[in-house]
Parts: structure tokens; sequence; C-alpha cells
């Protein structure tokens, strides 16, 4: 377990529905009585079943377990850290990958422990790094920081047994650009998924439904996260083209909060998926481990390097290796830095709304996106109308687990009374003259108050490192708070006036193919299109089996006997509550 991880990182509103069951099943069973005596002797060195020792929890334990509602911050948790990077990083030799007359050949192989590493890494972490090392410098100042970390030759490569360092370090920004139009067509087509659509990158805000709300899960959005995409995408082309197993690849995503560690355990994204009989299953992960931004500083630390001297610097081509795929070397490392988000309204979560009502604006000229403020910050109403005013889209931004609970409240199905002729009633109750046309079609939702550059796994204003090198202050108030968030949220959009001072035009060629005509907020949709057709002829999987995924609901089985049926538990139920049988 990280160190870092500790009660005081738990801001998503989330406390825990009962205590975790895991320790109390693993106890020791008592030994049967052996007589019929009243009192019960015991000697000195007998084990007792309250000495147990505390149980071991892992990520796939809490998933599979629905004793609780939590984030992934939880204490409990263990697994996922900077420590077991550098202990994958020292367990073996890396695997070598040279490219000579365009032919790749994978070297290191006869050892079965060597991997070949490959990183993600979010925009959020690099805003939250890019605040922390100090005004001026921007979002892409500190990705390109944190690849001579991983990549480079002052970074991991300068210690540990083996010397290994990561091969690609990519941005999940490519794989963000292809979820936004897969949501985007997603809301407006007929794909099976009810309305309102329910976003489905924030993996808190997934866990909680899947426990607690089993009624919202035929809204959720079916498109991956970008960290699921981006590992399904390196794992099944890198294996593919390069010919060797996905166990070979140890991917890490560096991400803004600590849920993402639990979006990674699922079995929903490993190789039995989409190199299987397409059911989840346990297989080799997409990605193989999570760290966060924290967790960043934590790694240079154990290693002995100071974060913020790193060259800001691109990583020489000299000393890189082209990807085995010429256009999604296009794709995921662009000659042309794309443009980063412009608008303040898009938020710092993806943009996955924003996006969608572009799209949606796009497809009627003359529309107008209108904003309309809810009760607080973090609920905001969306609509599109026509030049002549009428409705055309409706949605919203839910943020934060308090909001939320008001929303999942509002889909709840209506509740046949038992009184005979009565109407249906509960549900989403809607004013006099409203009808079910005007209610939301999409609803974005985050579970931290903000969105993700205020995850959980940021680096916040009371860290002692923000402390030293800012200067916000011993005693940090609310104001402070916001100051930092500020400060955090400015560099995530500095990505966009670096973009501008490189590029003029923002529409321009990528990979060979046009980025005109049909360009939406930056991002082609035919373009996206026709590479995600492209990364499934290399693979031969289908495309819909790489994009997108499933939920379902987790049963909670707590203080139920397992061993009755549920006949049986019907019955003990009704014998608690005075029924009668």
């Amino acid at each position: 377990m990280s160190a870092i991880l500790s009660a005081d990182d738990l801001n998503d509103f989330i406390s825990p529905g009962v205590a975790c069951i895991k320790p109390v099943e693993t106890l020791p069973a008592a030994p049967p009585p052996t007589n019929n005596l009243e009192h019960e002797v015991i000697l000195d060195g007998q084990p007792q079943a309250g000495n147990a020792p505390p149980a071991e929890i892992s990520l796939t334990d809490c998933l599979a377990c629905s004793g609780c509602v939590t984030s992934a911050e939880s204490i409990l948790v263990s697994l996922q850290s900077h420590s077991e990077l550098l202990g994958v990083l020292d367990s073996a030799p890396g695997l070598r990958l040279t490219h000579q007359d365009g032919a790749f050949k994978v070297e290191g192989l006869d050892n079965p422990d060597a991997k070949l590493f490959v990183a993600s890494v979010s925009p959020q972490t690099r805003a939250s790094l890019a605040a922390a090392t100090g005004r001026g410098v921007s979002e892409r100042d500190a990705g390109r920081m944190i690849a001579q970390l991983l990549q480079g030759p002052e970074g991991l490569r300068t210690g540990g047994k083996w010397n290994n360092g990561f091969t690609w370090v990519v941005d999940t920004n490519m794989a963000r650009e292809a979820c936004l139009v897969l949501g985007a067509e997603e809301a407006l087509g007929d794909t099976g998924v009810a309305k309102p659509i329910l976003t489905s990158s924030c993996p808190g805000w997934v866990c909680y439904a899947e426990k607690q709300h089993a009624h919202v899960i035929p809204h959720i959005s079916r498109v991956k996260s970008p960290q699921a995409l981006m590992g399904t995408l390196l794992k099944s082309v890198i294996s593919r083209k390069l010919g060797i197993a996905p166990s070979r690849i140890w991917h890490l995503a560096v991400m803004p909060c600590f849920d993402k560690k639990l979006e990674a355990s699922r079995e929903d994204f490993t190789d039995a998926v989409w190199n299987g009989d397409g059911k989840p299953g346990k297989g080799t992960r997409d990605v193989d481990c999570v760290i966060t931004s924290k967790e960043i500083l934590m790694l240079t630390e154990s290693r002995n390097i100071d974060f913020f001297t790193l060259s800001k610097a691109p990583i020489p081509s000299s000393l890189q290796v082209p990807f085995p795929d010429s256009i999604l070397q296009q794709f995921l490392f662009p000659s042309i830095p794309r443009r980063g988000q412009s608008d303040p309204l898009a938020g710092t979560s993806g943009g996955n709304l924003y996006y969608t009502l572009k799209y949606v604006s796009a497809q009627h000229p003359g529309s107008k996106i209108e904003v309309v403020r809810g009760r607080n910050v973090d609920v905001v109403e969306y609509t599109v109308k026509s030049a002549a005013g009428e409705l055309i889209f409706k949605a919203a931004r839910y943020y934060g687990f308090r909001n939320i609970q008001n929303l999942v409240r509002k889909l709840k199905p209506a509740k046949q009374s038992k009184m005979p002729g009565a109407k249906a009633g509960g549900g989403i109750r809607r004013p006099a003259g409203k009808s079910a046309a005007l209610e939301y079609a999409y609803v974005e939702v985050m579970a931290c108050p903000g969105g993700c550059t205020n995850g959980g796994g940021q680096i916040k204003a009371d860290d002692p490192i923000v402390l030293d090198r800012i200067g916000l202050g011993s005693k940090l108030g609310s104001q402070e708070q916001k100051q930092w968030l500020a400060q955090v949220d400015e560099a995530y959009f500095s990505a966009e006036s670096d973009s501008e001072a490189e590029v003029e035009d923002p529409i321009v060629e990528n990979g060979g193919r046009a980025r005109g005509g049909d360009v939406v907020d930056s991002i082609s949709p035919s373009y996206i299109r026709d590479t995600l057709a492209h990364w499934a002829s290399i693979t031969g999987i289908d495309v819909d089996r790489l994009v997108y995924t499933s939920y379902r609901a987790v049963v909670s089985d707590v203080g139920k006997d397992k061993a009755a049926g549920d006949t049986e538990r019907v019955v003990q139920l009704a014998g608690k509550i005075g029924g009668g049988w």
C-alpha cells in the first residue's frame, strides 16, 4: 500500500455503508464445543479467533465484494503503487526493441520475466505537476519532464538493478479524442443505452452505481474511459505487431485519482475480452499498474531524483524507437501537437459533455448552446436550441457524490402501488407542463467536486512540496485551496496557448489524412473512425469489442447466510420482522 494513502485523502464524500467484511471472513473458525459445561477454560497459548492477523485485501477483493461503498482511496487497498513499479523494473532486464530497415526485433525474450515497458499519462496529472513546479511551467512542459523521468537517460534508467526504463510514453489525450467522438455518436444514436446516458469515465462513480443503484446501470455509457481504451490499444497492437504475448508488455498509467487503480483491476479490461471469447475474465490486464500525481514525486524520491530539475525538452529522436505501426505512430505521437481545450466550459474532466454539445450544434447550423447554473457550482444544465429557439438537445453536469445522489434518485423507476387500480408513482417528478422530451439526454458524472483536476491522487495545496515551492502559507483556508485549484486549472488549459504558438491553423493533416471538413472542436470524427477501423484491421478484432465495455450490478451479501437458499433467507427475514409464516 502506498504510504500516502490515508483517511485524510478521502475527499469524494463517500463513506463506508458497512464495515468491510473481508477481515471477518478470514478469521479462524471457533473450535466446536467438546462438552456441555457452562464455563469455558482457555489454556495459555491457545489461539483465539479474535487475535488473528490483519487480512490482506486486494483490489480484486474490493471489486468482487459489495460489503461497502468506498472509493479506491480506501486505506484497505494495498496494490498498485510506486513501490510495485520499482519492484517490476528491478525484477529482470527489460525487453529491448530495435528498429532497422523498417523491421522490428525484440531481444531478451529468452528470459520469461523480461517485459517491455510502456506508459500513458493523463493531462490532469501533467497539470498538477506543472502547478507544483511553479508559475510559467505549462502542462506540456510537465509532460516532457515526466517523459524524461520514465524514458530519458537522466531518469529511472540511472538507477535500479537493471537500469530499466520505458520504451514509449504516450499522452492519453489521444485516446480521449476517440472517446469523445464515440460518446457523442452514442448520445445521438440508437445504441441500446437508456436515456439519459451517463458518462462512465469516472470509476468511482461507476463502482458506486454498480454496488448501490443497479437501476442506473442501463443508462451508463458503454464507451471505455481514455485509460482503458489506451490500455487495450497498446496491449493489442504491440502484441500483434511484435509477435509477443500481452503478458510480456507492462503498461503503467499515471492518473489523477486512486479510483483508476480499481478500474485497471476490472476483469472487463483484460485480454480475455478482446483476445478471448469476449467475456470478462481473469487474464492479462490492459493496465498493469496505476500511480497518481503524488506518487510520481514519491517515485523520484525513491530513486534520489529531483523531479523539478528534470529537463523540459522532448526526448531526442535518436533515443526513441518508432511505434510498430506508422498510422498509429502519427495518431499517438503527432508531428504537430494537437490543440488543447480552449473553452473553460469544457471543464477539466476530459470534456465529454462539452464535445457532445458541440457535436450536436455542428449538425444544426445556426443553433446555440445555453448554460443554466444549478443549485451549486457542480450542477450545470446545458441546452442546444435552434435559431428559432426550439429545443434540440438538453444535458447536464453533475460533479460530487452529494449531487450524484440527487441524480440517481431522479432516475429511480416508478413503483407500482399495491392498491387495486392505483397508478404507478415515484421516479422522476416533472413540473406541470414539462414533458419527458424536455428531460436530459446526456449527463456528465464525476465523483470529485470540481472535476478531475481535483482528484484524490493530485498534489494538494497543503502538501509540503507546494508549501515550500509555491508559498501559499502554513495555515490554509478555503481561499488558499481555491487559489491552488485555480493554478492547476490554469496549467490544464495552458496546453491551448502552447499549441497556438506552434500551430497557426488547427485544422492540419495528421497521418496523411485531412482533418478538415468535419472538424468539431479541433477533432475530426472521420479521422477518428478511420483510425479505429485501422486498429481493428491490424489486430483482426471487431472494433466494438475494442472500444466498448459493459457494467453489472454487484449484489450485496453482507449479513446474509451464504449457505442458506433464497427461500430460507426470506423465511428468516419474515421471522425477524414479526411477519409470521
